[in-house]
Order: structure tokens, then C-alpha cells, then sequence
């Protein structure tokens, strides 16, 4: 809501300054959003005389200008503008002026071997408008010397108001005014409403054609018709009003009906009577219908939006936007204005449904003052008659707006009780008076009727919130949290914390969150073994959204493939978030899932002088899924490694973490390339999915330490095995059974080469691995370091019927 200075002193006599009321109006709970106050960017500028204007010695496009400031001597000026001249009267910036449409701050310059000392400025260089052909051109009787500022009468400041959407009453001047006012800021000048009498009876007849059902999409409807008017441009101060808050003036009954809607926060329609065919009504609209409105777009009706019409077609949605065809022009000279109320929840849903945003529609879907529908019909038709001249009618009126009377008992106790002031009941009553409510009292308890244009208060803690905002906030004392007595218990649930950790994880390793629909087509879903007819929606969003998803996968692969049409291949894409296996609460899940597309690894995507960047392969999905793993507790050590990854992955470049057949924690690998085919997606591409709720939860820790950490002092012992096996024996069944020959000195063992050969074999290979031995309390002896060997061959002979190699 945006409104100058000048406009709100019209409602607010006060000797408030800028700043005061600017502070006051956020404390009260109008914040302030911005001032725009020219008068303080352009107070340097002023008017200045060319006393001459030469041609430049070394160019052809600059003139060398003497100008009279006002302030002394004539000073030098350079100037390129072709309109400067000897005689004119142009706007002056002396050297040190900040100039706002050049963002630079002037000084003393030379210019082609001539010195300028200030410059003559166009109205784009002050942000006035975007006209920059050449400078300002003032009147022949502008006072040289005098501020530019004053002269234009620019020292208006705008003052921009965000609202919340309870405080309709403030959508017009007047109701700011009047919270201003109950803070003692000022008094709320009066309002003296004049009827004005009707010469004739209204030729325009007006009918409500709602059903019953319907009859609250408009409920009132009020018109007066003025004959003979002369419409043309409005008078100055009213277009300088509407510009200045962004509004464009188009002809003085239009600009009527927007000073209106500005200055009381009450839409008001005028059509050009000459236009209307028979009676117009407030109808439902019918399917097939539709209109050309003020805003050069055609709109569709339907059943379920209220319009105005006459006998001949749509004239158009009523509250929300009027008519091309019946708007008024020069040629206008018989006029009938319209005064409705209208329903705001039947506005709002038109308003989303219609995608039209208009001033109407702000202030009838917040909620108009239903007892302003008289006081508005004869507030327009006291301005069409001064600005316009004309004969009225008689009002006419059909419907009755809704009965805002309501009574709300209060009790006094209510202020201290929810806000913590102490207020005697004469405070407490003169602020709600003062804000227009009606208060009568008893001992301790008032009864309260709120004023008809406050539709928001309801009961007793909104008159709390009204006296506390208007008693002023930092008036509530403050009160400390009593100390608890014992740390709080956990807030977050396991699972919360799961996906939080997955996140960091994730974001560690380089890979960037996305967020797609928890939807995708069936086909997509199939891919992944979805597509149950439990997972079809009954009422999809689109086509290609018709069934809930089986994996995140397929979103993932549509990003990445998105990023990849737009130049963007290397990406590392994930998302944590719910999958779908079927219609029961069970069968919900939660995945940490991610992709990697061409070099987009963990140490770097792309070309670089050192070395380009490899593709992504299987092992960099594999640990991103054992990183997540890791975060989230699961026992790693123990997790085992197999082959059956689902069939969206490539048979031999794939994997699963598990915990028994029953209990798969994480697939990784590269997909299918049937997959990517059927998905039209471009490779290389990798994925992982962790399930977050296939991790077991963590034993509790005890309350007390076991024992200090034990650290041996003795250097560890490494030896190396080189086993042949056949090709189809997992080196992690190596492993596992070298690491089980004896828990307590082996601490590590990993696998550093594997070789295939005619020298193993056919169908065989050699696997290499490193034990790590620690000794325990002493330093251990050839023979037992030989006995521990034996038990690691041992070991992985039983396991995999792995040889020693020789």
C-alpha cells in the first residue's frame, strides 16, 4: 500500500515529521516496507539560466554553456545535449552532487581541453522518467536559484506499506490515518458525507439474478446514474497522486474510481451508460461466455464466477476486473457508477482461477467495509460532479451488504493475562475508542462492538492485540523462560535425524540437493517396479504425473538429463525423500538416492590443466552409499556385498550392502543402458539408493565408561597373501575370512591387486591382500606371526577354496 505524505495529511492533521511517523506505523504493526523521497536525492539540483551556449572548439556534438545559478558568477558548463541553446532555463548540478541516474558523483572535469564545472541535466539522470534525449526545459518564469525540488513540487514523500491480510481497513488512506491517530501521533480530521440529491430517477436498472445458494457472491449492489459529463484528462494534483504510487493516469472517471479505491480502500466500476443494453445483473457466469477486459485480454466464464451483465453479454468479473466495451472514453457523456459488495472467498477463488491480479481484487478478497456501500456511491458522485460536472440520479439500490454488528465481551483481566501490561480500563477504553470501536463498561469487563470495517477482530485476543500494538510493543516488560530443571529430551525422531545426516553427507561429497515430484508416468514408474494400479491417482496434475513414485530415481535422472540439454552434463544430483511400494502406511519409505553424470566425481568435474577429470564409474556410487552409511550409524564392518542390484542396474558393474538377503541397506552402481534408452536419458551415469529405515537403530551407549581406550605401543606388523581363486569368488569373501582368523591381532586387511593371466589359469585370478597385525602387550615372535599366517590361508581356503599362490 503506497501513499505520499501530502495524502495522508488530508485524513491525519499532524506536526508529526517523516521519521516519527515512519517509525510509528511499523510499530503499530504497518511496516514499513521503503520512503522514496526525492526531496532528499534531489536537494543539490537546481534552476539555472544558459546565458549562453557555444559550439565546442574541438567537437562537434558539445556546446560550451555559461550558466547563471543563481549563486554568484556564472560558472562553465560542457553539455552534448542538442537541445541546449542560449536563453533556455534547464536544471544544474554543481561539482560534489550525486547524480542518482548515473550513480557517479560529479566533480570538476575537462572535456576535449575545456574545464566544466557542474553539468545541465536530462530528466533520466535525476530518475524521473527515461527520457534522456536531452536536458530538462523549464518555463521562461522559473525562478533561477530555487530548488528544482520545490519548484516541481517533488518534496512528496512515498511512503510503502506492507500489509498482512487481516488489515483491510488499512488498504485505503484513511484507515492508516486512523490508526495513526489512536497512537496520538495526530487527529483524524472528519469526514462530513453529504448526501447529494437526485434530480431524476435512474434510467439504469439494476437486478441481483443470483440463486440461493448463490446469493452471497454478491450481496448488495447500489448505482447512481449522471447524466452530461465531460470527461477528459483529471485535474493535476490527483494524476500527480496516482503516479507517484505507481498508477497511471488514464481519464479523470477512471482516475475517480482509483483515487477512491486508494483513499477509503473501496473499489468502485463506472461504465459508459451509452454502452449498457437493458438491466444490468449480478449473475453466475455460464460456461461458453466470455469478455474482453481493460486489460486487452479475453477471459472465459464459467458457472462458478460472478459477473455482471447486461441484456446483451458479459460486462465483467464482478469485483475483480470490468470491460473493454463498456469503459469510458472522451466520448463518454452519460455514466452510471457502480457500488457492490462482494463475497471474498467467491473473489479470491474467481481471482486464483482466472490468474488476474487487480487493485479490486486485493482489497474485495481482504474485505471491504460493508457499511461504506452509501457513504462510497455518494463519495463518487461527489467527484464525477466536480471534476466532471453532470446531473445525478437517484440511487438506486437491490440487495443489502451483510450486517458487520457484533458484540464481544471482554473481560479487562484479558490485557495482563495474554500481553503482561498492567492498563488501567480508562486506557484500555480509549484506545478502542479511538480506533472506532464501540465500548460500553462495567466494573471489570467491557462489552465491545468492533467498527464495521474491522471484519478481522472476532474475539478477545484480538482486542488484546489491538491495545497491545497500539499501547506500542516495547512497552510489553519482558519475562525470562524459567529455567528447566534437566536437559530437554530429544526433539527430532531417528528418521529425522537420519535425513539430516544423509543431507550434510551428501552435500559434503560434492553432490547438489534437488527436490522433484514425489509423482512420475507409468511408465517411469514400471521401469522401477512400480506402476500398481494401488499407485495410480485418481486426479493427477498432469499426464506424465499419474502414479506415485517407486524410486527417486527417476526425478534424478530427469534433472540431470535437464541440466545436460543446457549445457550443464557433469552434474551430482541428490534427494532425500519418500518412495512408494504400495497403498499402506508401511509401504512408505525413506530414500537417500543420487546420480552422477559424466565427470562428475568427488574430486573435481570437467577439464583442467593438470588433467581432465575421469567418468563417473560404479565405485564412485559405491562410496557415496557406504559414506551415507557410515554417517548414519550402520555397522559397517559387518555389512555384506552382493550382486542381486534390481534390474534398472547393470548386471555386472552393480552392487547391494546387506545384512542378510533379507535386509538390503543400499544399491550402487551403474544403470542399465536399456533403462537410460527407455528414458531417453544420456550417460555416463551412475546411482546409489540408501534406505534409511533399513539401517538398525543403535544400541544404547552405557552411562559408564567400560574402561580407558587401549593403545598399543607396539608397531603394527604388515604381511601380504596372494591367493588364486576362481573368477567368480568376491574378493570381499576374501577378506571377510582373513579378517575372521583371528579378531584380536588382525586389525585390517584390504585387497591392493588383482591379476589375470595364462600363468593362474583359465577361469582363475590372483587376488593380493594386506593384514595388518597388532600386537598386544609384547612384540610377537617369528613363529607366532608364521602361526597367524597359516591361519589367514586356512581360513581363506575353507571360505572361497582359494591356493596360496606360489
Amino acid at each position: 500500500m503506497k501513499f505520499t505524505l501530502s495524502w495522508l495529511k488530508d485524513h491525519l492533521d499532524t506536526s508529526a515529521s517523516l521519521d516519527e511517523i515512519v517509525e510509528t506505523l511499523t510499530m503499530i504493526g504497518l511496516e514499513v516496507e521503503g520512503v522514496d523521497d526525492k526531496a532528499k536525492a534531489l536537494r543539490p539540483f537546481t534552476v539555472a539560466y544558459v546565458i549562453s551556449a557555444e559550439q565546442h572548439p574541438n567537437a562537434d556534438r558539445l556546446r560550451v554553456c555559461m550558466v547563471d545559478t543563481g549563486h554568484g558568477e556564472p560558472v562553465q558548463v560542457v553539455c552534448g545535449a542538442p537541445n541546449a541553446r542560449t536563453g533556455m532555463k534547464s536544471v544544474f548540478s554543481p561539482p560534489g552532487t550525486y547524480i542518482p541516474g548515473k550513480d557517479i558523483t560529479l566533480g570538476v572535469g575537462t572535456i576535449r581541453g575545456v574545464e566544466s564545472r557542474g553539468m545541465l541535466c536530462s530528466a533520466a539522470e535525476l530518475q524521473l522518467s527515461d527520457d534522456h534525449t536531452g536536458i530538462i526545459e523549464l518555463p521562461s518564469d522559473a525562478p533561477v536559484g530555487l530548488s528544482y525540488v520545490a519548484y516541481a513540487e517533488l518534496d512528496d514523500p512515498v511512503i510503502d506499506v506492507s500489509l498482512t491480510p487481516n488489515r483491510a481497513d488499512c488498504t485505503g488512506v484513511r484507515g492508516i490515518a486512523r490508526d495513526l491517530a489512536a497512537t496520538d501521533l495526530g487527529t483524524l480530521k472528519p469526514d462530513p458525507m453529504r448526501g447529494i440529491h437526485g434530480l431524476f430517477p435512474s434510467p439504469q436498472k439494476v437486478e441481483l439474478a443470483l440463486a440461493p445458494e448463490d446469493s452471497a457472491a454478491c450481496s448488495a449492489f447500489f448505482g447512481r446514474y449522471v447524466r452530461g459529463v465531460r470527461n477528459g484528462p483529471s485535474p493535476e494534483w490527483v494524476q500527480k497522486r496516482l503516479r507517484a504510487v505507481g498508477l497511471r493516469p488514464i481519464n479523470a472517471l477512471v482516475d475517480i474510481t482509483n483515487y477512491i479505491s486508494l483513499d477509503r480502500g473501496r473499489p468502485l466500476h463506472v461504465y459508459d451508460a451509452d454502452k449498457l443494453t437493458g438491466t444490468i445483473r449480478a449473475r453466475m457466469g455460464r460456461t461458453g461466455e466470455s469478455f474482453l477486459a481493460l486489460d486487452n485480454k479475453t477471459y472465459a466464464v464459467d458457472e462458478r464466477m460472478c459477473v455482471i451483465a447486461d441484456d446483451r453479454a458479459v460486462l465483467g468479473l464482478g469485483g475483480i476486473i470490468g470491460g473493454e466495451d463498456t469503459g469510458c472514453s472522451e466520448e463518454t457523456r452519460n455514466v452510471f457508477i457502480e457500488c457492490a459488495y462482494f463475497d471474498p472467498l467467491k473473489i479470491a477463488e474467481t481471482g486464483r482461477r482466472t490468474g488476474i491480479v487487480s487493485d479490486a481484487r486485493y482489497r474485495f478478497e481482504r474485505g471491504v467495509d460493508p457499511a461504506f456501500l452509501g457513504p462510497g456511491i455518494e463519495l463518487a458522485t461527489r467527484m464525477v460532479l466536480d471534476l466532471c460536472g453532470g446531473e445525478p440520479s437517484e440511487v438506486v439500490r437491490v440487495g443489502a451488504a451483510p450486517d458487520p454488528d457484533r458484540i464481544i465481551t471482554f473481560p479487562l483481566s484479558e490485557v495482563k493475562r495474554l500481553s503482561g501490561l498492567d492498563l488501567n480500563w480508562i486506557e484500555v477504553k480509549h484506545i478502542l475508542e479511538r480506533l472506532g470501536f464501540i465500548v460500553v463498561s462495567a466494573t471489570d469487563e467491557f462489552r465491545v462492538s468492533p467498527p464495521s470495517w474491522r471484519g478481522d477482530i472476532h474475539g478477545k485476543a484480538d482486542l488484546v492485540e489491538e491495545v497491545v500494538r497500539i499501547h506500542g510493543l516495547k512497552n510489553v516488560p519482558l519475562k525470562p523462560l524459567e529455567r528447566m530443571g534437566s536437559v530437554g529430551e530429544k526433539v527430532l525422531t531417528l528418521l529425522q535425524v537420519r535425513r539430516s545426516r544423509a543431507r550434510r553427507t551428501l552435500a559434503a561429497r560434492g553432490m547438489m540437493e534437488a527436490v522433484t515430484w514425489s509423482f512420475v508416468s507409468k511408465a517411469e514408474a514400471e521401469q522401477f517396479g512400480g506402476g500398481q494400479p494401488a499407485l495410480a491417482l485418481a486426479n493427477p496434475i498432469a499426464a506424465d504425473l499419474s502414479d506415485m513414485r517407486p524410486s527417486l530415481l527417476p526425478g534424478l535422472l530427469g534433472a540431470a538429463q535437464r541440466n545436460a540439454d543446457r549445457g550443464l552434463g557433469d552434474v551430482a544430483l541428490f534427494e532425500v525423500g519418500q518412495v512408494f511400494r504400495g497403498d499402506r502406511p508401511e509401504d512408505q519409505k525413506t530414500h537417500a538416492s543420487g546420480v552422477r553424470r559424466g565427470t562428475a566425481v568427488m574430486t573435481g568435474a570437467g577439464r583442467h590443466w593438470s588433467g581432465s577429470a575421469p567418468t563417473v564409474s560404479w565405485a564412485d556410487a559405491k562410496a557415496d552409499a557406504l559414506a551415507v552409511l557410515e554417517a548414519l550409524g550402520a555397522p559397517v564392518d559387518r555389512v555384506q556385498l552382493a550382486r542381486t542390484a534390481p534390474a534398472w542396474y547393470h548386471p555386472g558393474r552393480s552392487g547391494v550392502f546387506q545384512l542378510g538377503p533379507q535386509n538390503v541397506l543400499a544399491v550402487f552402481g551403474e544403470l542399465h543402458p536399456r533403462l537410460l534408452e527407455a528414458l531417453d536419458v544420456g550417460g555416463p551415469l551412475v546411482a546409489f539408493e540408501v534406505m534409511l529405515e533399513a539401517v538398525p537403530e543403535p544400541k544404547a551407549r552405557p552411562t559408564r565408561s567400560k574402561g580407558a581406550l587401549s593403545v598399543s605401543e607396539l608397531m603394527p606388523v604388515r604381511r601380504d597373501f596372494a591367493f588364486v581363486v576362481d573368477e567368480a569368488v568376491e574378493a570381499d569373501r576374501l577378506v571377510k575370512a582373513a579378517r575372521g582368523a583371528d579378531k584380536t591381532l588382525i586389525t585390517e586387511v584390504g585387497v591392493f591387486d588383482v591379476f589375470r593371466g595364462p600363468a593362474i589359469g583359465e577361469g582363475k585370478k590372483s587376488v593380493a591382500i594386506e593384514v595388518v597385525l597388532q600386537p598386544q602387550g609384547k612384540t610377537m615372535t617369528d613363529e607366532e606371526i608364521e602361526a597367524l599366517g597359516a591361519k589367514v590361508v586356512a581360513a581363506a581356503a575353507k571360505a572361497t577354496g582359494a591356493v596360496l599362490r606360489g
